[in-house]
């Protein structure tokens, strides 16, 4: 019989977060800061100006900010309780559920500014193009900063597992779920300048006030479609759906030799790059030589193997 001594070295960790994490904390809680920052610039702007347009868009940035300081707050409440035993599998997805958050926000502004443009299409108002266009330059140059800080975390990566060429790149197992949340809601906020200032100028010179409001609602279709993109990826991680490319490579693995068959197996993301699996065998191969099997797949990182 095994004593405590004996199996003390088996005990491990469960901290299964992105190796940016801490960086990924500090290049967020930039972005927050600078697009608070804006957020007052516009309303504060808007007001003095007497222009809706900015104060509206002041407003809409206002939930971006929110969304961001969720991700910020996804970043820290993860490291925190990282070793914090009453998470089964530690804090990893954490980052999923902001992002799932973040995408809710990210549709609802979608919803918004489709309502707010159609109402305009139809009841046109008076626009302060000059100020408003100055304005939304200096929005698109914070989102140009915003974006490039972010960009340092917002990467994916491929693997090559014995001979196995694996490119995980679209797969949403394989992402920082939060930070790309973060990075959406910076690209929403760049999108719509983009647009806006292309119809503040055709409104300005050309006398084109439709083209305002038509931006308007294809810039809330786009989003739209991000924000269902990262909601479908984010509820797949927190429903713990599997990656087939990933169940394929773990049979592979684990059959190849001929001497072990699988009949149980789950897979389950735990972290940004990091898996969980438990792998049931049948046959002559003993647990330890399937355990040295699996150690091919990197992305595996809490395995638990039985043998019948």
């Amino acid at each position: 019989m095994r004593t405590h001594a004996d199996i003390d070295h088996l005990s491990h960790e469960h901290m299964f977060l992105d190796d940016n994490h801490d960086e990924n904390t500090r290049r967020t809680l930039w972005v927050v800061v600078l697009t608070a920052l804006m957020m007052v610039g516009e309303i504060v702007a808007g007001t003095v100006f007497n222009s809706m347009a900015l104060l509206a868009d002041g407003f809409h940035m206002a939930t971006h900010a929110v969304a961001l300081a969720i991700a910020a707050g996804a970043y820290a409440y993860a490291r925190r309780n990282a070793h914090n035993r009453r998470f089964t599998f530690g804090t990893g997805k954490v980052g999923d559920l902001a992002g799932f958050a973040s995408a809710l926000v990210l549709a609802i502004i979608a919803i918004g500014i489709a309502v707010e443009s159609v109402q305009r299409l139809f009841n046109p108002s008076t626009v302060a193009f000059g100020e408003a266009t100055v304005i939304a330059v200096i929005g698109l140059i914070v989102n140009i900063a915003s974006a490039f800080l972010l960009s340092g975390g917002h990467h994916h990566h491929g693997h090559d597992h014995h001979g196995h060429d694996h490119d995980h790149r679209d797969s949403a197992h394989h992402r920082d779920n939060n930070m790309r949340s973060a990075f959406m809601h910076v690209l929403a906020d760049a999108l719509t300048s983009v647009l806006a200032i292309a119809a503040l100028l055709a409104g300005r010179y050309l006398d084109w006030i439709w083209l305002d409001p038509v931006m308007g609602i294809v810039g809330s279709i786009v989003i739209a479609a991000w924000a269902w993109n990262l909601l479908r990826d984010t509820a797949a991680v927190l429903l713990d759906t599997s990656d087939p490319h990933l169940e394929q490579e773990i049979r592979d693995e684990v059959e190849r030799p001929g001497d072990a068959r699988i009949f149980d197996l789950h897979v389950w993301r735990v972290g940004p790059g990091a898996h969980a699996a438990i792998v049931g065998f049948a046959g002559g191969a003993s647990t330890e030589t399937v355990r040295q099997r699996l150690a091919a797949v990197h992305e595996l990182q809490h395995v638990t193997v039985e043998a019948r």
